[in-house]
């Protein structure tokens, strides 16, 4: 069996669970353990350990990207998890700002990160713009195709603290995997759009449909022609179960609720999904 829990989310259900804005995914296939992304730092150490999540059993952390509410707790779950492996893009090591006045921008990246505090030349560290088998049957995108003509990153990003050089956000990557079932995808923010996200994950796995989508959508600020264009590409997926949380927005997330009443499910922090086997 292999499960997937959601670890941080912005919303939390259980005795004892906390909610922060953040994202974080505990992927266990019965023998590797992933952690997708670390919240923002709050919130991970506390739930893993509700939920009995060993931190300290990962095989691998990835990060969706460099954005502080997925890399904040990466500092203090290195301090646990020592021999995980550190999968990310070359481009989330970068400093990364938002706003809309240049003379009070906020930054969004962690000095942890943007320094690579991290190498401590024992740990290993996969730095890669290419798709990557992470541990056998769990897969990262790598770098997302943007093909498509009605998807942005999803808001005034930035790679300068005067807001004048646009974030392409190209570090953005999802994680996926085959079951029984059919494919998974777990996704950070798609930064890169969802739908260039689910397009490009049918090129690597030759399927057409999906069986679960769950993760950060940034689909506050989308268009109606985005969110028709969303809503047809997960019609055309045919994707079976549907969790939208974090920065998708509560109007997209309503959205899709109201397209696919009976596939939508609700997803908290310590929400638990599982699936028969993993297929390699």
């Amino acid at each position: 069996m292999i499960t997937v829990t959601l670890l941080v989310e912005n919303t939390a259900r259980g005795t004892g669970i906390l909610g922060e804005h953040g994202l974080a995914w505990w992927i266990d296939t019965g023998t590797h353990r992933v952690l997708f992304d670390t919240g923002q730092g709050m919130a991970l150490l506390h739930n893993a350990a509700v939920l009995k999540a060993d931190l300290a059993a990962a095989d691998a952390i990835v990060l969706s990207h460099g954005h502080h509410d997925h890399v904040g707790g990466l500092e203090a779950v290195l301090a646990v998890a020592g021999r995980a492996e550190l999968v990310f893009h070359p481009r989330a090591v970068e400093a990364k700002f938002t706003g809309s006045d240049p003379g009070a921008p906020r930054r969004i990246s962690k000095e942890f990160v943007e320094r690579e505090w991290f190498r401590d030349g024992v740990r290993r560290v996969r730095v890669t713009r290419e798709p990557q088998e992470v541990v056998p049957g769990v897969w990262t995108t790598g770098e997302i195709p943007r093909t498509n003509d009605f998807e942005d990153t999803g808001g005034p990003f930035f790679l300068d603290a005067k807001l004048t050089q646009p974030d392409p956000l190209l570090d953005d990557q999802a994680g996926f995997f085959m079951t029984g079932e059919g494919v998974v995808v777990v996704l950070g923010c798609a930064h890169a759009g969802v739908v260039n996200t689910l397009e490009y994950i049918a090129r690597l796995t030759g399927r057409s449909t999906m069986h679960t989508v769950v993760g950060g959508m940034h689909l506050e600020n989308a268009s109606p022609r985005r969110m028709a264009g969303t809503l047809a590409a997960f019609r055309r997926f045919d994707v079976r179960r549907i969790g939208p949380v974090h920065c998708t927005g509560f109007l997209a997330a309503g959205a899709f609720w109201r397209e696919f009443p009976t596939r939508c499910f609700p997803c908290a922090a310590s929400t638990r999904l599982s699936w028969a086997s993993l297929v390699r």
